[in-house]
């Protein structure tokens, strides 16, 4: 069974011939190689595209959903300010516009 001083030694090791340069690339390149032999393992393969899952969007009522004038970002209906931006969602005001008190 290997410890950790034996992996230390033999990180050492492969330091001194293959160098501090090298070392990095080799790790890359294995990381690589054992990904594309999982893929392998488990039939996937690059040519083909992903399955898309049929969902079906929430219903939602249309009338109910307002959105931002500067920004498109949809509004509760409560809100009088944008999260987004800040803009007013009252009528006559101007993007960006914080609120007064």
């Amino acid at each position: 069974m290997l410890g950790t001083q034996d992996l230390v030694i033999g990180l050492v090791i492969a330091l001194f011939f293959f160098g501090a340069k090298r070392l990095p690339e080799m790790a890359r390149s294995l990381g690589k190689s054992m990904q594309e032999f999982k893929k392998g393992v488990s039939g996937e393969t690059g040519d083909e595209e992903p399955v898309k899952r049929a969902t079906t969007a929430p219903a939602v009522a249309t009338a109910a959903l307002r959105t931002c004038g500067s920004c498109q970002t949809p509004l509760e209906p409560e809100c009088k300010y944008c999260s987004r931006c800040g803009a007013s969602t009252e009528s006559g005001s101007t993007p960006g516009s914080q609120p007064s008190r």
